[in-house]
């Protein structure tokens, strides 16, 4: 319950991402659990944050032409935990709670998606199907949290789904019924990574996300000589090039350490039917990179489907100030 998570200290106000907010920062729920609106700089570092997660789809399909999948998510979290572990001290925050998080999303999330990216969806879909993980947050989080949900959250995410549900309309059937398990199985862990980050409470972000990532390097390898195999992975390694390994460290840096520590921090400080939303804005930026880095079309349907993505978020983000501007007049 959200009872046994760290309270901040009241009389502690940092103004650094990485340890609180100005005290007259406002935030999404109040002392009365009411949802409010997000900061706009809050909107800007959320917005920022997806568009990294929305190129990474581009990017997985860059590095696994030589780099096994398992591999380079193991890649991932090696790059992420040297050396900034021997930098950055280690959150106050249970090692369970740590090792909940690193197999989460280290595990859970990323290593099924790398699977599932591989062969058994294409990466365009993927970036779709994993934004349900917006309505698995959302849920949780007003079961084990009490979170408030308002009517708004689901008009707009209704619209947001008609625009996921026009792109699925037009996939070209290059899926599997185990690929959308296995994405399906990925939003949940994502969802439950993000309930894990909460619980938190207010932290060193960065720190958490490099200190957890401890917990995710040792199964995403044993994982690899599993299922990819030992010569796979030697061959890997032989052969990769220097746009592979670019790619793993990118994951580190940019989806890693500033995603997933800014996103992180803003689950810390707002409810997840604030931030979660914005995550819908991933399927696309995915799709914008891979129309500039691949060369994929943006035919009419597509322009539709974002229209419908951005509608919803749109009336998530402005819906609680207008009702507050409505109030004060």
């Amino acid at each position: 319950s959200s009872s046994n998570r760290p309270t901040p200290n009241p009389s502690s106000a940092e103004t650094t991402p990485q340890h609180g907010s100005p005290p007259d920062q406002p935030t999404t729920q109040t002392a009365q659990g009411a949802t409010t609106a997000l900061p706009l700089w809050h909107v800007a570092m959320a917005v920022a944050v997806v568009a990294v997660w929305g190129s990474n789809f581009v990017v997985m399909k860059l590095a696994f032409d030589h780099l096994p999948p398992l591999l380079f998510g193991c890649l991932r979290y090696v790059f992420a935990l040297l050396p900034a572990v021997f930098f950055l001290k280690r959150p106050n925050v249970p090692w369970s709670n740590l090792a909940a998080y690193g197999l989460f999303i280290g595990v859970g999330q990323f290593g099924v998606l790398y699977w599932a990216v591989s062969g058994h969806i294409s990466p365009g879909l993927a970036s779709l199907v994993i934004q349900i993980q917006v309505f698995f947050t959302i849920v949780l989080s007003a079961r084990f949290h009490d979170e408030p949900v308002g009517r708004q959250v689901w008009v707009s995410l209704g619209l947001a789904a008609v625009g996921l549900g026009v792109i699925a309309a037009h996939t070209d059937g290059s899926t599997t019924v185990s690929g959308l398990a296995m994405v399906l199985f990925a939003a949940a862990s994502w969802a439950m990574g993000n309930l894990t980050s909460k619980r938190a409470g207010r932290i060193d972000m960065l720190a958490y996300v490099v200190w957890a990532s401890l917990f995710a390097v040792p199964p995403l390898f044993v994982l690899s000589l599993v299922l990819d195999g030992w010569p796979a992975i030697a061959k890997g390694l032989q052969e990769a090039t220097a746009l592979n390994w670019a790619a793993a460290i990118w994951q580190a840096l940019g989806n890693t350490l500033f995603g997933y520590a800014i996103w992180g921090w803003l689950l810390s400080r707002h409810s997840a039917a604030s931030v979660t939303p914005m995550a819908l804005l991933v399927p696309v930026f995915g799709m914008g990179a891979s129309a500039l880095v691949l060369g994929e079309g943006l035919p009419g349907w597509k322009l539709l489907a974002a229209a419908l993505v951005l509608s919803g978020l749109a009336l998530n983000l402005w819906w609680p100030r207008w009702v507050a501007a409505r109030r004060k007049a």
